[in-house]
């Protein structure tokens, strides 16, 4: 397993569990989650379906994804320290 795959599985499983924080705390209303669904599914599904050098955007896009949901969830950027 190489290392951009264990990339793409931490940004899909880091994707679900903003937004299950996000559902759960309420910070995201339904039709924000319903959004954000509907966005990771045309991106996974759809991206690859463009052409075949298009699958590979598809770990970055979930990425992007991911950063605005921490914006929006945690209201601003994750202090590390």
């Amino acid at each position: 397993m190489s290392s951009a795959s264990v990339a793409g599985y931490v940004a899909h499983l880091f994707f679900w569990t903003v937004l299950a924080i996000g559902a759960g705390f309420n910070e995201l209303g339904r039709r924000t989650v319903v959004m954000f669904v509907l966005l990771w599914f045309c991106g996974v599904y759809g991206l690859p379906r463009l052409s075949v050098a298009a699958g590979f955007l598809v770990t970055p896009y979930v990425a992007i994804l991911d950063i605005i949901l921490v914006f929006l969830v945690f209201k601003g950027d994750v202090r590390l320290s």
